[in-house]
C-alpha cells in the first residue's frame, strides 16, 4: 500500500488561542508548520469569539460535535450544525463566531495556493482522489478505509493521510451506522498537473 500516516485527534498536541475562547490541534501541516500550504486541524471552540483572519487562504469548515455555530459575515449570517455540508468560504473574512448551545468541535481544511475540497462520506458509495492530489479521509467514527483489497482500519477521530494517494474506488465502512460518519480532503498543490 502506498506510504499513509494516520493522525488521532487526541495525539495531536492541543494550543489554547490568544483570546481563551478556545484550542486547536493540528493534525497535518504541509510541507510544515510555519511556511504551510494545507493545513488540517480540529478545534474546540468554547466561547463566542471571531475566527482569526487567514488572507490568502481558502478554508473549509464542518461540525464533529456540538450543538451549533453561527457565523457572522459582515451581516450576513450562517448557521451551521454537526452533519451540515461543510462551509467553504474565503480565510481572510475572519467571521464572527457564535455559540448555540454551548461548545462545538470542528473540523478545518486550510489551503493557501493551490485547490482543495472537503466531502462528506456517503455510506456505500465510492470516492476517488483527484489525480495530482495529496487525499484521505477524517473519520468521525471508528471503521475502515477501503480500496480493492486495501483496507486500513481507524479509530474515531483520526486522519488517514497520503501525499501520494493509491488509484482506485475509496470507501469508508462505519463500524456502527451513523449521521455524518467522515470527510474526503483533497488537496492539488499549485503547480500541479491533475
Amino acid at each position: 500500500m502506498t506510504t499513509a500516516r494516520t493522525i488521532t485527534v487526541d495525539s495531536a498536541p492541543a494550543t489554547p488561542w490568544r483570546n481563551r475562547g478556545g484550542v486547536t490541534r493540528e493534525l497535518l501541516a504541509w510541507p510544515g508548520p510555519t511556511d504551510w500550504r494545507l493545513r488540517i486541524s480540529v478545534a474546540d471552540i468554547a466561547a463566542d469569539s471571531p475566527f482569526s483572519a487567514f488572507p490568502g487562504v481558502r478554508r473549509w469548515f464542518t461540525l464533529l460535535s456540538g450543538e451549533g455555530v453561527a457565523l457572522d459575515f459582515a451581516g450576513t449570517q450562517q448557521t451551521l450544525s454537526p452533519g451540515d455540508a461543510p462551509l467553504a468560504f474565503d480565510g481572510a473574512a475572519a467571521p464572527g463566531c457564535r455559540l448555540m448551545g454551548g461548545p462545538v468541535r470542528d473540523l478545518n481544511l486550510m489551503v493557501r495556493g493551490g485547490a482543495g475540497g472537503m466531502a462528506a462520506v456517503s455510506p456505500g458509495a465510492i470516492w476517488q482522489a483527484p489525480a495530482g492530489a495529496q487525499a484521505g479521509l477524517f473519520a468521525r467514527v471508528p471503521g475502515r478505509w477501503r480500496n480493492g483489497d486495501q483496507q486500513q482500519s481507524l479509530p474515531a477521530l483520526s486522519l488517514l493521510w497520503f501525499d501520494t494517494p493509491p488509484p482506485g474506488d475509496w470507501r469508508f465502512e462505519p463500524d456502527n451506522p451513523a449521521p455524518a460518519t467522515g470527510w474526503w480532503l483533497h488537496h492539488m498543490p499549485q503547480g500541479a498537473t491533475p
